[in-house]
């Protein structure tokens, strides 16, 4: 009877001593979670944001006679513009410009392609074409503050790209599937570039995907306009985004950041980076992402020079608004600064 009961006991010891070891095991991987949640929480935090500027009232108020007081500028929370730049093949100007807005809180990105001819009339040349803010010493900075004038929104980041670095990003991801909207037929020996695609779904490599966004029309000169140049980029660069997130090794973080690291200038620190790349995991790349090309006419002539892309100012206010305004109220005509061709 004695055996029997010391066996119970050392049973019941047994569990307790399990019980035991399972609750402090519990307990330290809580401690883990809670303390690795307190430092990500510490160290990795929204990105803070210049205040918006100060609006200039124009005298007087509505009932005693002035003109009516415009709202003050507030920014929305955890609300982010870029600059995407990508760099040109040779001749000093930007070849690709987009603007993104990313808003943490509703999980969606706006992304607006300004074409590179696309009027602006700046100080800093007589030459109207906003590719070309970038060149004669211009660089980043210049383009940053033309685009961030042109749209009447503030540039918060920017991230330029050298070509070189498309390329191998799709390589690293086994290539991607995309429908080429046009036949292509191209082929240019000054820069020893050949472009033969058909129309129609291909799987393309990382220079082929770099020929397709370079394509501007066939050697008898019909193709698409440089509209449709940009929204092929738009939709090229939207497939790979999707590949890479949907990319399931987790060995391959290690390429992107080389990747990364060699062909990519920004002025986002590695806090900004973090913050972004996981918020990016909950952003529904089916329906969080919108894109749009500015809308206008590209047959203009401004200041003597020929073939200058004239936005449409009422389209262009409203793409603003609906993809890219990081404030809680519009933006105005007076806020953006849309040229009009002289010629």
């Amino acid at each position: 009877m004695t055996g029997r009961r010391q066996r119970k006991k050392a049973r019941r010891s047994l569990l307790c001593r399990a019980a035991l070891g399972l609750y402090r095991a519990l307990v330290i991987v809580s401690a883990v979670i809670v303390v690795g949640y307190g430092a990500y929480k510490l160290f990795v935090r929204p990105p803070q944001v210049e205040a918006p500027p100060v609006v200039e009232q124009p005298g007087g108020d509505v009932s005693s006679g002035g003109q009516e007081m415009p709202p003050e500028l507030e920014r929305k929370k955890q609300c982010y513009t870029f600059l995407l730049m990508g760099t040109d093949d040779g001749n000093g100007n930007a070849d690709t410009l987009m603007v993104a807005s990313y808003d943490v809180k509703a999980g969606t990105v706006g992304v607006v392609s300004i074409p590179r001819d696309t009027i602006v009339d700046r100080s800093w040349s007589r030459y109207p074409k906003i590719n070309g803010a970038y060149g004669g010493g211009g660089g980043v900075k210049r383009v940053r503050e033309e685009v961030s004038h042109l749209l009447g929104i503030p540039i918060d980041y920017y991230v330029k790209v050298d070509i070189k670095a498309f390329v191998a990003l799709v390589d690293e991801v086994g290539g991607v599937d995309f429908d080429v909207p046009v036949n292509m037929d191209y082929d240019d020996p000054w820069q020893n570039l050949s472009i033969h695609y058909k129309k129609g779904m291909q799987h393309l490599s990382g220079q082929q995907a770099l020929e397709v966004v370079r394509f501007r029309h066939n050697n008898d000169m019909t193709g698409y306009s440089d509209v449709g140049r940009t929204q092929t980029q738009q939709k090229l660069l939207t497939a790979v985004a999707k590949k890479v997130l949907s990319w399931g090794s987790i060995a391959k973080i290690k390429p992107f950041l080389d990747i990364f690291n060699q062909y990519v200038d920004t002025d986002l620190d590695a806090g900004d980076i973090l913050f972004f790349a996981t918020q990016a995991l909950y952003i529904n790349m089916d329906s969080g992402i919108n894109t749009k090309t500015l809308t206008g006419r590209g047959d203009a002539t401004h200041n003597g020079y020929t073939w200058c892309y004239e936005l449409d100012r009422e389209q262009t206010l409203a793409d603003i608004n609906d993809l890219l305004n990081p404030y809680t109220t519009p933006v105005t005509d007076e806020m953006a600064h849309i040229i009009s061709a002289n010629g």
